[in-house]
């Protein structure tokens, strides 16, 4: 059988879920390579014999997204499937004309053909774009599971980014399973908050194992989405998140407007700090093209550990690398709460950068009064110590979901910005969770 030729764009996430669970096992398709990009340090590498099946004995190789064309021509490829996230749809489509031009087919799997059906109930929380606050809004369903008696057990977006044989299947249910494991600061971003409040979680490679671990110590799961991507998992109830500060970017970036329009609940989240007349367009919005949403209102409070600190002060901001960067956000809790406190000064960080964030910087020009946390290695790391170090200020704030104090040496005063979930209105998250138990869970009735 002459096998069809795929080649896979992705960032180490729905590239490799959308290979396990519509190519892994079909012999009449061969995908050549997977392509990488967003993240630094994941091209050049091969996705694993063990993780790629039988059809793959030497594995597939990883290569950089501008290899692309050369790619297509080099093994006469058919096929290119689409499958990363938090995009414009006219980034999409410029791909999409690169993949014509040079010979082959251009296509997106539908969400419905890679998620895993799940023998407990599942919620999910997604977003229309990286950064508008989803952990907070997963921080709070797993508090009211918990306040019902229930054992919600969160599995959490793919994070690639290390040994990926090692990473098949993993379960952080402590500080020390993050440092055993040796995770980046971006995975420590997304599992200490949970881990911090008792929660399970769970991640890796291979999502239809990882649900099957999940399912045998819990008896709801919490699919806790990255980016704007798509379950991985069948969801009972699709929750997703809006972000006033960017109202219209729910119809303009994929697979965002997806979300947007498959929601059982929009949460419309940071009303507290967006401008009314911005939540009344995603209103508007909601009503237009997704009215049999259930739209809920949200503040993510913005907490100051010593705001005194600030006051008068020159600051420099660290802030959630993802969302502030390929998230498109200049801003993130951590200018919020040196304006609210009266900071004389964001200092720029730009001319301080060392190694890497000086690439990081040219690469997100929007990027002016914030120093984004990268750490998706050592090296990494050392440069995001050495940009702190170099840039004159009074005082740090981490605005980061974790304390970068606890990972770097920082001589200069910090001050440590957290942020949760409260509601801003009626029908409340407490209302939607009460409303899937009585559905999902005390009915009986599993996804």
């Amino acid at each position: 059988m002459e096998r069809t030729k795929v080649v896979i764009m992705g960032a180490a996430g729905r590239d490799f879920h959308v290979f396990a669970t519509r190519y892994r096992t079909d012999p009449s398709i061969e995908v050549v390579a997977f392509t990488a990009t967003q993240i630094p340090g994941i091209d050049d590498r091969r996705f694993p014999p063990d993780l790629a099946g039988p059809y793959y004995p030497e594995g597939i190789p990883i290569i950089p997204e501008e290899k692309l064309e050369a790619v297509i021509a080099e093994h006469g490829v058919d096929l290119v499937i689409f499958a990363y996230s938090d995009v414009s749809h006219e980034f999409v489509m410029h791909q999409a004309s690169r993949v014509l031009a040079a010979g082959a087919d251009f296509g997106l799997i539908g969400p419905d053909r890679t998620m895993i059906h799940a023998v407990k109930p599942v919620i999910s929380v997604c977003a229309v774009r990286t950064g508008a606050g989803k952990s907070g809004i997963s921080r709070r369903i797993w508090e009211l599971f918990e306040e019902a008696g229930l054992n919600a057990v969160d599995i959490r977006h793919p994070m690639p980014y290390r040994d990926l044989s090692r990473m098949k299947v993993e379960r952080y249910g402590s500080m020390e399973d993050l440092d055993r494991l040796e995770v980046t600061i971006e995975e420590r971003e997304e599992y200490e908050h949970m881990i911090a409040m008792g929660a399970v979680v769970y991640a890796g490679v291979d999502y239809e194992e990882i649900l099957r671990a999940a399912e045998g110590e819990a008896d709801v799961i919490i699919w806790d989405g990255g980016n704007n991507d798509l379950p991985f998992i069948l969801p009972d109830l699709e929750i997703v998140v809006l972000d006033p500060h960017r109202a219209g970017h729910e119809r303009l970036y994929h697979p965002g407007e997806v979300n947007f329009l498959r929601a059982d609940v929009l949460v419309i989240n940071k009303v507290d700090t967006a401008q009314p007349e911005a939540v009344e367009a995603l209103k508007a919005a909601a009503a237009l093209h997704n009215p049999d949403a259930t739209v809920v209102l949200a503040a993510s409070e913005v907490i100051a550990d010593d705001p005194d600190a600030l006051a008068g002060k020159r600051v420099l901001v660290i802030e959630d690398g993802p969302t502030v960067t390929h998230g498109g956000m200049g801003f993130g809790a951590g200018v919020i709460a040196a304006q609210r406190a009266g900071a004389a000064e964001l200092v720029d960080p730009r001319p301080y950068a060392a190694g890497s964030l000086a690439h990081t910087f040219a690469a997100y020009p929007h990027l002016t009064e914030v120093l984004p946390a990268m750490g998706y290695s050592a090296a990494q790391l050392a440069d995001l110590e050495a940009t702190i170090a170099a840039t004159p200020c009074d005082a740090v704030v981490i605005g980061t979901p974790i304390d970068l104090s606890r990972l770097l040496t920082i001589d200069h005063p910090t001050v440590r910005v957290t942020y949760g979930s409260a509601d801003a209105g009626s029908p409340t998250l407490a209302d939607v969770v009460a409303g899937f138990i009585e559905t999902h869970v005390s009915g009986g009735v599993e996804g």
